[in-house]
């Protein structure tokens, strides 16, 4: 089911398909913090590609935006030193999350040696399903909200998940897309300004707010404090790494915490959300919208996602599409989001159910709730 034989139109259609699903979450996140777009994309497709070759190119696995750094960006931005403006705390903040993504590979070290089915027993199908169906009702809220902008405008977005046939079925998702936003567009929802004021061509990302920018004026104590703050978030999401890992071996039929192993995938999303930090993007998860989007469309091809990565790649090179993302409504993104994320919960249920999980167990049932 891995390496179904697409043609290059059904090829790059979903590839297309795969990047509008991570849109979304992915944005949202330099949205809320001040980052850049672009940077972001630049670094999602990037991340996504480093991923595949550590990774050996067997998960279908996309890595975009991390909302679990949101606070420790939010903190740093906060210190007093920034306060006033005249120093930049995207850098400093991009080395604290740089040094989370070490943590990832010193942690990947440790799976090789003792192995994953040690460290794995450790999270059984009790802990890791409700993890799965947690992720997804904890990402819903924000599908909800971002719907309640226009209902009318999501429901269309996923209009083409429920009644759409043939080639519209395998590609629903861009469809919603594309044709929810042109309704938003054509009853004057959309202001496009600041698509037609932005350059068709530019670097993605400010040297600026690169990390590299502090070499020779760089507060050492700041710094350090910024690594304590936002470092010890790996802890927190190198166990949502897992979930992710085991929903998206459950939506795919395959072990892949056993092969390629949790090692490689976890020194995969550590390098690429270092690579990402260093450069002013955010840090990179292991994406469960695609996983949504898989689980959808039943192409598990890895190549598909790395289409996707690549033309993420290519459009953080253009400002103007960076805009137009910035202008989708609201409702498209919600409405779009709520299929997905209610189908990573689905998951999770069958991730329990598939394991035959025994909730005449007190245990388990107190595991789960």
């Amino acid at each position: 089911m891995t390496n179904q034989k697409l043609s290059p139109a059904k090829f790059t259609l979903l590839g297309f398909q795969h990047m509008f699903a991570m849109f979304g979450a992915t944005v949202l996140v330099p949205t809320l913090t001040g980052l850049s777009v672009s940077a972001t994309l630049l670094f999602a497709g990037l991340g996504t590609l480093l991923f595949h070759l550590i990774t050996g190119g067997k998960v279908p696995a996309f890595l975009g935006s991390s909302f679990a750094f949101l606070g420790g960006y939010a903190a740093v931005k906060a210190m007093p030193q920034f306060a006033d403006g005249t120093m930049n705390w995207i850098p400093y903040a991009g080395v604290g999350v740089a040094v989370a993504g070490l943590i990832y590979v010193v942690v990947a070290g440790l799976f090789k040696i003792f192995g994953a089915q040690k460290v794995m027993r450790f999270f059984p199908p009790i802990v890791t399903g409700p993890i799965i169906i947690c992720i997804g009702m904890i990402l819903a809220n924000s599908a909800i909200n971002n719907c309640s902008n226009n209902w009318l405008i999501a429901i269309l977005a996923v209009a083409f998940n429920i009644w759409g046939k043939g080639m519209f079925k395998i590609i629903p998702i861009l469809l919603g897309v594309v044709g929810s936003y042109a309704v938003a567009a054509v009853t004057g929802q959309v202001d496009f300004t600041p698509v037609k004021e932005a350059a068709w061509l530019g670097l993605p990302f400010q040297w600026k707010d690169t990390a590299f920018s502090l070499f020779g004026g760089c507060d050492g104590t700041l710094l350090l404090n910024c690594i304590i703050t936002v470092a010890p978030i790996a802890l927190a999401t190198m166990m949502e790494h897992i979930g992710d890992m085991s929903a998206i071996s459950s939506t795919v039929g395959k072990n892949f915490i056993a092969d390629p192993g949790l090692h490689r995938s976890l020194l995969g999303d550590g390098l690429a959300t270092t690579m990402a930090a260093l450069f002013g993007a955010p840090a990179n998860t292991t994406y469960g919208e695609n996983t949504g989007v898989l689980a959808l469309t039943r192409v598990y091809n890895p190549a598909v996602v790395r289409m996707a990565a690549v033309l993420a790649v290519v459009f953080s090179f253009c400002p103007k599409f960076a805009e137009l993302i910035h202008c989708m409504p609201a409702a498209t993104i919600g409405g779009v989001s709520l299929i997905l994320y209610g189908m990573i919960s689905a998951v999770g249920v069958r991730n329990v159910v598939e394991n035959q999980v025994d909730f005449a167990k007190s245990r388990n049932v107190i595991i789960a709730a």
